[in-house]
């Protein structure tokens, strides 16, 4: 959690609530363990008619994903970057939404890598706010000359011919902006990658204890597992906290310890 994130976001959103912007659809960005997460049930819990949509519920099942796979690149087997998401199915969602029209919202178990049974989506209907949230939620695309080089080892060894990270980046610049349509985009930026790595390994290291103590059902990666899954995420990690804070409606300076920088 980042305590003190919440007030000035909480803040930002309620000065743009009206009922002529009903519903306010709030884009809120951050890399893997800055707290969004939290920070949009947090919002939802202080605001009444709150509804929260994360682009990880948009994942492709597993199905798809193995589909990719086999006909473009073996990497696009693990969700996560653009490319891996169901963008209509985002789409329809956020229109329901804003129509006020019932709407079942998607659900993705990860402990099984896959999309949850429709028939355990929780149904809403009418929101006076909408908070989208993730952690390339907004995210415009690089140059084609910033992807010629690879910037890790998974880049290096398992993407040498370029053809993962170009679909991922071609699937951003044609499918997303569709899908990255709000009234306000808010970025927790993370000081570094480095300090986007160890939020991750926290994360990890937490529910690895509470697996052990049977609070949690499924897995824990190891260090090194943590290690090769963030190199998926750090691309375009990078290139969100280089390019996003000169266009977000709202940045919020984290430091190593997830506190926000005045």
């Amino acid at each position: 959690m980042v305590p003190d994130a919440l007030p000035p976001i909480e803040a930002f959103v309620r000065d743009r609530l009206t009922p002529a912007t009903a519903p306010l659809v709030i884009g809120l960005c951050g890399a893997q363990g800055s707290g969004k997460s939290t920070i949009a049930a947090r919002l939802a819990d202080h605001i009444p008619d709150t509804v929260v949509l994360s682009l990880d519920d948009l994942y492709l099942t597993k199905a798809e994903r193995e589909r990719l796979a086999e006909i473009v690149h073996p990497l696009l087997r693990t969700r996560g970057v653009p490319g891996t998401h169901d963008v209509a199915l985002g789409e329809a969602v956020l229109a329901d939404l804003r129509a006020g029209r019932p709407v079942r919202l998607p659900r993705f178990d990860k402990a099984i890598d896959d999309r949850a049974p429709e028939s355990t989506w929780p149904q809403v209907e009418g929101a006076r706010l909408v908070i989208f949230e993730g952690w390339c939620v907004g995210a415009r695309p690089q140059t084609d000359e910033a992807l010629e080089n690879p910037i890790n080892a998974l880049e290096d060894d398992e993407d040498s011919d370029e053809i993962w990270r170009r679909y991922a980046n071609g699937a951003l610049r044609g499918y997303y902006p569709g899908l990255f349509a709000w009234d306000a985009l808010i970025l927790l930026m993370a000081p570094s990658f480095d300090a986007v790595y160890r939020w991750r390994l926290q994360q990890e290291h937490v529910l690895a204890a509470d697996i052990a103590a049977g609070r949690r059902p499924g897995r824990a990666m190891s260090d090194d597992g943590v290690g090769r899954f963030i190199q998926f995420y750090q691309r375009l990690t990078g290139h969100i906290l280089r390019e996003m804070p000169a266009r977000a409606d709202l940045v919020i300076r984290l430091d190593a310890e997830r506190k926000v920088i005045v």
